[in-house]
């Protein structure tokens, strides 16, 4: 993880009331975005095809303002992880992304 930065509107919450769980949750958060083996870019843009593939609208428009402000990705990488989400989870789930996306 780049920054320490949560979308989930009740880790505002957690972070006060639980700061163990808190800092739980960052340390996964660090242990996942490694940059080992795939870089933080093209781990980010995965999570960016689970978040679109869930239709779970927000967090897909948070990992696609997240890309594009930590990475410069462009409206063309970002569609061609929409691509793989239409094969693998169907047109809904798609067209919600490529909305959220021309909506940017």
């Amino acid at each position: 993880m780049k920054e320490e930065v949560f979308f989930g509107e009740g880790m505002v919450g957690v972070k006060k009331d639980y700061p163990d769980l808190y800092e739980a949750i960052v340390g996964l958060n660090e242990a996942t975005y490694t940059g080992k083996v795939l870089d933080y870019k093209t781990q980010k843009l995965i999570a960016l095809g689970i978040a679109a593939a869930s239709s779970d609208e927000r967090a897909t428009k948070k990992q696609m303002m997240s890309a594009k402000k930590e990475f410069g990705v462009t409206k063309d990488e970002i569609v061609d992880v929409l691509r793989v989400v239409l094969l693998t989870s169907g047109m809904p789930p798609f067209t919600k992304a490529m909305k959220i996306l021309y909506e940017l």
